[in-house]
């Protein structure tokens, strides 16, 4: 098994689309389509689910996708130190994007690289890719795009958004309960604050103040007792053990995840790593 076939099928079981992942690895769909088919032969087991929406992975492909993902990464491990590039990794994330997430990553990569030089820059999406493109970082995840026609955007998963504050119960109306309250943000440049202003616009809702905190954890806390409301991702609620929100209308509940670099940038071995690294626990 080489390495151009753990990589189809890694990138194959992400997408959950064959043709997503022959576009992404530059390959006809008809080769990838014959790697999948000609490892199901060499492991003799169905390792997809075919249906019109795309793969998903069976028990056994679950099995093997962890196995190829620890596999891949000790491949970039040894490309970067045979070929000796520089230890260093220069990232950008927006605040809300999993930062104990993205911890764990660079954790894993310090056991790998004990001298290694990390560059971060947090902040909104329109920041983060104004730091890409003054060289200032060469990587970063981002959710929501600017279409900046210089900046590379592979899409890395998709967050679904909730609505939390204060006093929401099971009975709580959404339009009723948004009437009049103030929107707690991370950033007045957040994506999150035009998905929540558009939302008020349509329901032809009355908002309150705008309130910039700049910290997840007290944006939360502030939500709680109450101060305002603000929208947030699933993943997020889940980390601060959030159980009461409000469901978002659908079209408004779902927002794509980038991971971004400048247009013909090419990976070094460490950033892949990286990427690798964040794309695994992040689906956790």
């Amino acid at each position: 098994m080489d390495i151009e076939n753990m990589k189809a099928f890694v990138a194959a079981a992400e997408l959950q689309s064959i043709s997503a992942a022959a576009a992404k690895l530059n390959h006809l769909q008809s080769n990838m389509t014959a790697k999948i088919k000609k490892m199901e032969a060499h492991y003799e087991q169905e390792l997809f689910i075919r249906s019109s929406k795309g793969v998903q992975l069976t028990k056994e492909g679950k099995v093997l996708y962890d196995q190829f993902k620890k596999m891949l990464l000790i491949w970039e491990e040894t490309e970067n130190k045979m070929k000796k590039y520089d230890e260093k990794l220069r990232i950008g994330a927006m605040m809300s994007v999993g930062g104990a997430q993205l911890a764990g990553s660079l954790s894993r990569l310090y056991q790998m690289y004990p001298d290694l030089s990390v560059t971060l820059k947090t902040g909104s999406t329109e920041y983060i890719e104004e730091q890409l493109l003054l060289g200032h970082i060469d990587l970063a995840f981002t959710i929501g795009s600017l279409d900046n026609k210089n900046i590379h955007y592979e899409k890395s998963g998709i967050e679904e958004m909730l609505i939390i504050g204060g006093g929401i119960e099971e009975n709580t109306g959404l339009e009723a309960y948004l009437e009049g309250k103030n929107l707690l943000m991370l950033s007045d440049k957040c994506l999150y604050l035009s998905i929540l202003q558009d939302l008020f616009a349509e329901k032809k809702i009355n908002q309150g103040e705008i309130i910039e905190v700049g910290d997840m954890q007290t944006l939360v806390q502030l939500a709680s007792i109450g101060m305002g409301i603000s929208l947030v991702s699933k993943r997020i609620a889940k980390r601060f053990n959030i159980n009461q929100f409000l469901e978002v209308p659908p079209s408004y509940r779902y927002v794509n995840m980038y991971m971004i670099t400048r247009v013909h940038h090419q990976l070094t071995p460490i950033e892949k790593q990286f990427a690798e690294l964040s794309h695994t626990l992040m689906d956790h």
